[in-house]
C-alpha cells in the first residue's frame, strides 16, 4: 500500500471527530496489521472503488465511542446500543468522504459503498483487497481507537 493513501484518512479522522464530537484525537505511529482481528469493540467498515480499490475500517473501544456519540448527540449514553451502531456507520462514512475529497485533489477518484458496522469482542475485519492493512492508532482522553486502511490498484 502506498504511503500517500495514509494522510487523507488521518486528516479526515481528526477533522470529523473535532467537528462532530468536539474530541481531538492524537495519532500514534502507523503500523502494519497482519491479521483480521479488530482492535476495538465496534467497527465501521466501508469499501472504496475507483482509481484504486480498498476499504476503510474505524474500530473504537467501547469507552471511546460512547463518549464520541454522547458528544455528537448531546446526551449521555452509557453502553453500545443502536444509536452507537448508527453513529459508527455515519462516522465511517464521514471519514471516508473527507479522505476521498483529499485523494481527489491528487487525481484519485473514489466512490464508497454503504458502511457496515460490526461489534463484539474479538470481531474480525476482512478488507476487500485481502492482505495486510495499515493501522493508524489514535488516543483520546476517553480511550483508544484505530483507523485501519487497505488500499491498492486493481490487479
Amino acid at each position: 500500500m502506498e504511503v500517500r493513501f495514509i494522510n487523507p484518512f488521518l486528516e479526515g479522522t481528526i477533522s470529523v471527530l473535532k467537528t462532530m464530537a468536539f474530541i481531538e484525537p492524537k495519532p500514534g505511529k502507523p503500523f502494519l496489521k497482519k491479521n483480521n482481528y479488530a482492535v476495538g469493540d465496534i467497527s465501521g467498515i466501508i469499501g472504496l472503488t475507483g482509481s484504486v480499490r480498498g476499504s476503510l475500517a474505524l474500530s473504537f473501544s467501547e469507552r471511546c465511542i460512547v463518549k464520541v456519540v454522547s458528544n455528537m448527540l448531546g446526551e449521555e449514553i452509557k453502553t453500545i446500543n443502536g444509536d452507537i451502531k448508527d453513529a459508527v456507520g455515519e462516522i465511517t462514512n464521514m471519514v471516508s468522504g473527507a479522505a476521498r475529497k483529499k485523494l481527489e485533489e491528487s487525481g484519485l477518484i473514489l466512490s464508497a459503498a454503504i458502511p457496515t458496522v460490526v461489534s463484539g469482542k474479538q470481531h474480525s475485519i476482512s478488507h476487500v483487497m485481502g492482505g495486510p492493512s495499515i493501522i493508524i492508532p489514535f488516543e483520546t482522553e476517553h480511550g483508544p481507537f484505530v483507523v485501519d486502511v487497505c488500499m491498492g490498484k486493481e490487479q
